[in-house]
């Protein structure tokens, strides 16, 4: 495939080219078309694309995106996750949980709407709601069993498993750690 074109706006990546939008969209659910952000389908993909810079420095890291930064020089990866790294917290977390689970197979979207960090479709937004709601935390970073309570109610009242996954720094490992809500 070849690779699709894009501009680094502030903290957003932005595909223009409308046969790049497409190419980007239907290799996996990836951004957010701003004419349409639920499309059914891909005839209803048109530019701009609005890509995360999560999703653009994985994107770059697999070929099939060249990001441009505001004077129109090519990014490296790498220069974008230093972009990444300067204006979102954990960004390193983030990214290691989300190229794991895209390169599992899972689509991975924003979680933001249910309080988590990525909501994950085994097959895909508009061929199934997201049966799991992510949020990712350091291995050794404290969390609140209210916090806990209310992720599991809301994920639950959402109709989605609700999934911790600590991401231990020292070895790159994470554990996943899924809870099902229960009635006694």
């Amino acid at each position: 495939m070849t690779q699709a074109r894009a501009r680094l706006v502030g903290g957003r990546v932005i595909v223009f080219d409308e046969e790049g939008a497409r190419r980007i969209y239907a290799s996996g659910f990836y951004g957010k078309p701003l004419a349409n952000p639920k499309p059914r389908s891909l005839d209803q993909v048109h530019a701009p694309l609005e890509l995360s810079l999560i999703e653009a420095l994985y994107l770059a890291e697999k070929g099939l995106l060249t990001v441009y930064d505001e004077e129109g020089r090519p990014l490296t990866p790498r220069e974008l996750a230093e972009r990444g790294r300067s204006l979102i917290p954990s960004f390193d977390l983030l990214y290691r949980v989300y190229r794991e689970l895209r390169d599992a197979g899972y689509v991975v979207r924003s979680g933001l709407k249910y309080g988590a960090d990525f909501a994950v479709y085994e097959r895909g937004p508009g061929e199934e709601h997201a049966p799991y709601v992510v949020h990712v935390l350091g291995y050794r970073e404290r969390i609140d069993p209210l916090e806990i309570v209310r992720a599991g109610r809301v994920s639950h009242s959402a109709r989605k498993r609700f999934i911790i996954a600590a991401v231990d720094e020292e070895s790159g490992s994470t554990t996943y750690i899924m809870f099902k809500w229960s009635n006694p």
